[in-house]
């Protein structure tokens, strides 16, 4: 099967993934979100870190991932280092924020967080840099400007939060008067693209949703955050409608999982959420969400024309995958046909952790052609 893409997730966050997740969001980035990382102006702890959520999201089959790292440009080289090493697909994103009224001591000045290109000098073959502001309440509309130079300038990717929560809508509106919505803000400092990806989405109006189909800006999907943080239910068919891009996203550690098969469940179960509640009449079918989390992920990072699907022209990202696996978590009857194996690994097959039994589904990972898990001895 095609290769799978995390369109949203943080890489200095998998130190606590599976924890925390107790507050909603603004509490959240208060109380562990920014401390953590604030660790992350050591790189030993850095590189640990790092290297072990490439490591993980390999093995659950994530060819490619859109990280954000944190304000810190040498850690943030690590993390497009690792993800060289290991030959994972990777857009890295070195956090920019000069405001934090929460956390005073974690934010860089205005200058420190828009000067940061160089950390990109050296250049890699598949981890392309990706402009990262980190949301509209840790920015000066100075920095927002600069950044959005700085992508139009050297037509770089970009990718930020909005509308995550209700909390966080009210505060942007409080902040910044001038805007008409979230996503003016974004705009009218040049950081709404066609190369551009915010996450959550979840309380976009009408409006906002037009303006991210004209400029050809994408939405990554991260149900398992928004239950989790208690953010709120992107209507996902709503923003199809709109000619929205979208794709999927862990976001971890909102999302308590790095496995992409469980940002799939979860689409369904937000699906399904939205559909009992009267607002659609129909939900997404399983079909629909694993479109979503490889071919709409492509097609949200821009990559569509690489990956996303095996159409001939195309690198190949892949997983092979053995249903009937030693130990596997599910099984396989007579009558079972080709589309009965496909759901049942989907909301039943591991999270691999890979050993030398091969004893779960996911038995090997390539990213353009060259096999990257199970690891070579040199990772």
């Amino acid at each position: 099967m095609p290769g799978l893409v995390d369109t949203h997730i943080h890489a200095p966050q998998y130190s606590f993934t599976g924890t925390r997740v107790d507050l909603p969001l603004l509490q959240w980035l208060t109380s562990y979100t920014f401390p953590t990382e604030a660790k992350f102006q050591d790189n030993g702890f850095a590189e640990e870190v790092y290297t072990r959520v490439v490591r993980r999201t390999l093995k659950n089959g994530t060819t490619t991932a859109c990280y954000f790292a944190t304000i810190h440009t040498d850690s943030s080289l690590i993390l497009a280092e690792i993800a060289d090493k290991f030959g994972q697909r990777a857009f890295v994103g070195k956090v920019c924020m000069d405001m934090n009224d929460m956390v005073p001591e974690y934010k860089e000045t205005t200058a420190e967080s828009n000067l940061y290109l160089p950390f990109f000098v050296k250049e890699y073959p598949r981890v392309q840099p990706i402009i990262t502001p980190r949301f509209g309440p840790s920015c000066t509309e100075d920095l927002l400007s600069a950044l959005g130079g700085l992508a139009e300038t050297h037509d770089l990717h970009v990718q930020s939060h909005i509308s995550e929560s209700k909390d966080e809508v009210k505060l942007v509106k409080e902040m910044f008067p001038a805007y008409k919505n979230y996503t003016e803000l974004y705009d009218k400092n040049k950081l709404l693209t066609s190369k551009t990806v915010m996450a959550h989405a979840c309380y976009l109006s009408e409006e906002e949703l037009k303006v991210f189909s004209d400029h050809g800006a994408a939405i990554s999907h991260c149900p398992n955050s928004n239950f989790s943080l208690r953010s709120g239910v992107l209507n996902v068919q709503k923003a199809l409608e709109h000619n929205v891009k979208l794709g999927l996203g862990t976001d971890v550690a909102g999302g308590y999982s790095s496995s992409m098969l469980d940002a799939i469940r979860k689409t369904m179960v937000a699906s399904n959420t939205i559909q009992i509640n009267g607002v659609n009449e129909t939900g997404l079918t399983i079909q629909q969400a694993f479109q979503l989390a490889t071919l709409g992920g492509s097609q949200a990072l821009g990559l569509d024309d690489v990956i996303g699907n095996f159409e001939v022209g195309k690198e190949f990202d892949a997983l092979l995958i053995n249903t009937k696996a030693s130990d596997s978590p599910f099984d396989l009857f007579s009558a079972d046909e080709f589309e009965d194996t496909f759901q049942k690994f989907l909301y039943l097959g591991y999270v691999l952790i890979f050993n030398s039994c091969d004893d779960r589904n996911i038995l090997e990972v390539y990213v353009a052609g060259k096999q990257v898990v199970p690891f070579s001895s040199s990772v």
